[in-house]
């Protein structure tokens, strides 16, 4: 796992969905700003965690498909049914 890399590549897609730029949210009486939430990853030793979800060792297929998903420079499939404009 090149750790550089998936560092490296978070950074760009955070930069694709406007980290730390905040969006229009239409509300009953107007709009109003909002900072959209960001999805944390931990990477560990021996695995990862994303958001507030389990653990996942690095050996389980899943993990693997959204770390690779990551190192080729796209979102991890496994997010776009809950974020389909990016995370």
């Amino acid at each position: 796992i090149d750790f550089d890399l998936i560092l490296e590549n978070i950074k760009d897609l955070n930069s694709l969905v406007g980290e730390g730029i905040s969006q229009i949210e239409h509300t009953p009486r107007g709009a109003r700003l909002r900072r959209p939430e960001p999805l944390p990853l931990t990477l560990y030793q021996n695995g990862i965690v994303v958001g507030n979800g389990a653990f996942r060792p690095y050996q389980h297929p899943a993990t693997q498909q959204c770390l690779q998903d990551i190192m080729d420079g796209y979102f991890p499939s496994e997010l776009q049914p809950r974020y389909p404009d990016g995370v």
